[in-house]
């Protein structure tokens, strides 16, 4: 599990074809301080498990359904990436409960820069936006954020990124046409599960 508060930005190192896998060697000098073999890393919201650790960078193999259903698959050598080690139990919940289990990749659709922070709007896969509610938790690349507005007529909603966001996490780099890793808020799909299996109407 994750709170969706990155710990730094890293870089892809190398990328390795497999049989319906890559494998990418990430650098990321901070969360690698302490990661051995089996942990988990959030990379751009993704969920990987560390096969390897080298110096300042980490190896982490990534299966087809991965690579199809998310940004890494298109990610390439020198590109940034949200960096996240798994959450401690012992430590605060700053962000919000994510699992590191993207739902789909969104697009972005309009950057809007102001004088304190800057709008993105984002345009979801269509079966997601069910999920996205205004002033509700969303995860973009890794990132905990709060939903700012909902536009139903055009299919996108937006988010606010304050200073900090844009200056500490990959965000800060978006454009319009942009790939973003969209995870919704959990609680939200456990809900809709329960009332379809008590034959409720979604």
């Amino acid at each position: 599990m994750f709170t969706g508060i990155v710990e730094e930005v890293g870089a892809i190192a190398a990328a390795e074809d497999l049989p319906d896998a890559k494998r990418l060697t990430i650098r990321g000098p901070l969360v690698t301080t302490d990661a051995a073999h089996g942990d988990s890393i959030a990379v751009s919201g993704v969920c990987l498990t560390v096969v390897d650790v080298q110096d300042d960078a980490f190896t982490a193999d990534v299966m087809k359904q991965t690579l199809d259903f998310t940004s890494l698959g298109n990610k390439r050598v020198g590109e940034t990436v949200n960096l996240e080690r798994a959450a401690r139990v012992d430590s605060r919940l700053g962000g919000h409960i994510v699992q590191g289990h993207v739902d789909g990749v969104g697009t972005v659709v309009a950057v809007s820069p102001g004088d304190k922070w800057t709008v993105v709007a984002i345009a979801p896969p269509q079966h997601l936006l069910r999920y996205i509610v205004a002033q509700g938790s969303v995860a973009i690349d890794g990132v905990s954020l709060t939903v700012a507005t909902i536009n139903d007529a055009a299919d996108e909603f937006t988010v606010s990124l304050i200073p900090t966001t844009l200056a500490e996490t990959s965000l800060g780099g978006l454009g319009i046409g942009d790939h973003v890793n969209i995870e919704v808020d959990v609680l939200a799909k456990y809900v809709e599960r329960l009332l379809a299996a008590n034959g409720e109407q979604s």
